[in-house]
């Protein structure tokens, strides 16, 4: 590992990309304030231009080195990254004129927060610059969670995959943007993450911004419609009573617990039922298997995936963001 590390390093300061594990997704990335760098990041994923990127740091002494904390939120933000930096929190905040207008898709405001992936780690403190990172896939495709998976999306168009196993969580980091309030702060979860909605209430009034998106300029990463979609077509359901198999087709399931009760099991005679959290329903292990389950499931050749829901709380917020926007791409 020494030795990818060296040369991930080595690539980075050449103006290259190279895909990085972090503790949520594999990450595709390259020196962020190098515009030429971060532009090879748009073209090796097929990305939009209008798509912002998240820019990562060492640690929390660099944050004003590419961000800028107003006054009237100061206080939270040092309590919010006190908290879980490092760690799968991104923040939104005004930029730096350091940062590229390419990496921020030319808005005013950057997203920031420091992975506490080891081996990225040693990495960004090797390049001693902050990095550029989105998950390293294909725009709009699955997110990857393991080297294996970054192969398949990107095996040709970058240089270097550093495996670094699984990752711990599974799941794109939680997005925020903070703004002042009387008597607590508002803090709006631009995406939902690993940070949940009552991780955040200690530290503010939360909302969750309206995920009925659309493909235009957003204000933070991974908020477009097409994200997170199998090329398969996939149905999130309601409810067992909104589904009626059509004769010839071919289905899989995606199943929360795999229990019969919940009557999803028995709507098909299913190719294949792969299941999030068996028996126990519980939304950590479910989002740790979510996305490697996603692109299993993709690979079978089916006509369609069928997805049950589950508990919109915690993590399970998250799930449903993603499962929403997959189903939204057919």
């Amino acid at each position: 590992m020494h030795t990818a590390v060296e040369e991930a390093v080595r690539l980075l300061r050449a103006g290259d990309v190279v895909a990085l594990p972090t503790e949520t997704v594999y990450g595709l990335a390259a020196d962020a304030l190098n515009p030429a760098a971060v532009a090879k990041i748009f073209e090796a994923k097929g990305r939009p231009s209008y798509d912002p990127l998240i820019v990562h740091i060492a640690d929390k002494k660099q944050l004003d080195t590419v961000a800028d904390v107003p006054e009237a939120i100061q206080k939270t933000v040092i309590q919010l990254i006190e908290r879980f930096w490092p760690g799968p929190l991104t923040l939104v905040l005004p930029k730096k004129a350091c940062v590229p207008d390419s990496v921020t898709a030319g808005l005013p405001s950057v997203a920031v927060r420091v992975s506490s992936n080891p081996i990225f780690k040693r990495i960004i403190q090797g390049l001693e610059k902050p990095i550029a990172a989105p998950s390293a896939n294909r725009f709009g495709a699955i997110s990857p969670t393991s080297a294996n998976a970054v192969f398949a999306e990107l095996d040709g168009r970058i240089p270097l995959i550093v495996d670094g196993g699984a990752c711990m969580h599974g799941l794109e980091s939680t997005i925020i943007k903070i703004e002042p309030g009387s008597p607590k702060p508002m803090i709006t979860v631009l995406r939902p993450g690993p940070i949940t909605v009552e991780d955040l209430k200690l530290y503010g009034k939360v909302q969750v911004a309206n995920r009925s998106v659309v493909d235009e300029a957003t204000e933070a990463p991974g908020q477009l419609a097409s994200h997170y979609a199998p090329r398969t077509p996939l149905r999130l359901l309601s409810k067992p009573s909104d589904f009626t198999p059509e004769e010839g087709k071919r289905y899989a399931l995606m199943s929360y617990r795999g229990e019969e009760k919940d009557g999803y099991l028995d709507l098909a005679d299913f190719e294949e039922i792969m299941v999030l959290s068996p028996g126990n329903g519980k939304l950590p292990e479910a989002a740790v298997r979510f996305f490697y389950i996603l692109r299993t499931l993709d690979q079978l050749g089916v006509d369609e995936i069928i997805a049950e829901p589950m508990f919109e709380h915690g993590m399970g917020i998250a799930m449903m963001d993603r499962l929403r926007r997959a189903a939204m791409k057919f």
